[in-house]
Order: structure tokens, then sequence, then C-alpha cells
């Protein structure tokens, strides 16, 4: 009787090892005698030891840390570039059977991308022009990758070091750069200033009673100066009407 009981507890044990639970996010790989047979999952399957074997595969969102890595710009300079890779398996059967080990081939391939992508960019661009790149090299990761059931959702470049001297020379790049707009900036204040000022002269040249209303409020701003002493120069075109008028009336009998 005991010994009939210890063999139906073998027997359950033995068959319980056969089945196994598969979570919402992930599917088995089944090979039979060495051979791909299909894929299982999600829920309960039954896998027969020594004739069957199973490798799971997670089909959820993979989050992969890509290493700093040393980029020459097409300009010439060295910068240290890190980034993050958002992929997952959509096939997993060529995620198992197309790749000894699909992550480190993924992460191999990021690396290098990532350098070849950013070393035909200048500086300028690196810096700019983040989402465009982010974008070129998520395509290019993508269209390597689809062989062994990958899709690469998005890549983005997290930081790019510069060297202090790099540093340096771009501060005093941006430097002058404020400096020569300020100086165009002025020079355009200074250019609408001329035209202004010109264009009030030859209004007040054509007619000579803006002129010598000019003249008055230009004396009057003077007169209120504390200077103890004003010499007010007296122009021919403003007595001009009072000399003519004396002449007209000493004519007059």
């Amino acid at each position: 009787m005991l010994a009939t009981s210890i063999a139906v507890v073998a027997l359950l044990g033995l068959l319980l090892s056969f089945v196994k639970i598969l979570n919402e996010y992930e599917r088995g790989v089944i090979f039979f005698l060495g051979r791909f047979q299909r894929v299982w999952g999600p829920g309960i399957i039954i896998v027969i030891p020594m004739v069957q074997r199973m490798v799971k595969v997670d089909l959820r969102v993979i989050v992969m840390d890509v290493p700093t890595q040393d980029v020459i710009s097409r300009d010439n300079v060295s910068v240290k570039v890190n980034a993050v890779v958002y992929f997952r398996i959509v096939d997993p059967e060529r995620a198992i059977i197309q790749v000894e080990n699909v992550f480190e081939a993924t992460s191999q391939l990021a690396q290098t991308t990532l350098r070849s992508v950013l070393g035909q960019h200048e500086l300028d661009e690196m810096l700019a022009e983040r989402d465009k790149l982010n974008v070129d090299i998520q395509r290019l990761l993508d269209q390597q990758t689809d062989a062994w059931g990958i899709k690469v959702a998005n890549v983005e470049i997290k930081h790019v070091d510069l060297d202090e001297s790099m540093i340096r020379a771009i501060a005093a790049q941006a430097e002058a750069e404020r400096a020569r707009r300020a100086k165009v900036i002025h020079a355009e204040g200074e250019s609408q200033a001329a035209e202004k000022l010109a264009a009030a002269a030859r209004t007040l040249g054509s007619e000579k009673q803006a002129l010598q209303l000019r003249y008055l409020q230009t004396l009057t701003e003077v007169a209120n100066d504390r200077s103890n002493t004003i010499i007010f120069p007296l122009p021919m075109d403003l007595i001009e009407p009072f000399v003519n008028n004396m002449r007209e009336k000493s004519r007059t009998p």
C-alpha cells in the first residue's frame, strides 16, 4: 500500500513537471527532438522532457542602455555619447533561431550604429538636431534587426559630453555671436535714425515757417539751462520777414 502511494505521488510529480504556465506577455518556442515545432502560449502548455524543449521569450518592451561611445564628428571634434534603445521581440521564432543572443547582438549593433550615424554629422548638428538623429538611428536599427524578429520602437541620445577646452571654445563662440548681433542691431538703429533725420531735415528745409518754429523751440530749450551766459545765433531767414515788412512800410507815403 505504501509503495503504491509513493508511486502515485511520483507519477503526479512527473506529470506536473510536464506542465508549464506562460504569462500573457510570454511565449514558448518549442523544439521537438532539436527541430522547431511551434510557438505556444500564453496559458498552460505540456512539454515532454527528453523529447521537447521550450525556450521562454518575453514580449514586453525592453529598455537597453547603450554604453558611452567615443565619437569623432565630421568636423573632427571628439565627443562622448550615450543613448537608450527601446525595443521588443515581435517574432519569437526568429529571435531564438536566427541569432544566438538577441540582446547582446542588439546592444553591439546599437553601439556601432550610434558611432556611424553621429560620425556623419557636425558637432552643432549633434547638439541642435538631436530629434532628427534619434529618428535616423532608430530607422537603421529597425531595418537591421528585422531579420532577428526585433522591433526597435525608439532611440534617445541621452548625453553628448565635450572636453573642457571645447566647452570654453563654444562659450567664446557664443559670446562673439552675441556681440556681432548687438553691433548689427546698433548699426540698423543708427541707419534708421539717419533716415528719419534726413527726412525731417528735408521737411524743415522745404518750409521756412517750420524751420523758424524749430529754431524758436530750440531757443526755449536752451533758455531753461542754468548757464549764466547764453549766445543766440540769429539766422537771416528768421528776421528776413521783419526786414521786408519794415521796407514796405518805409516805401508807403
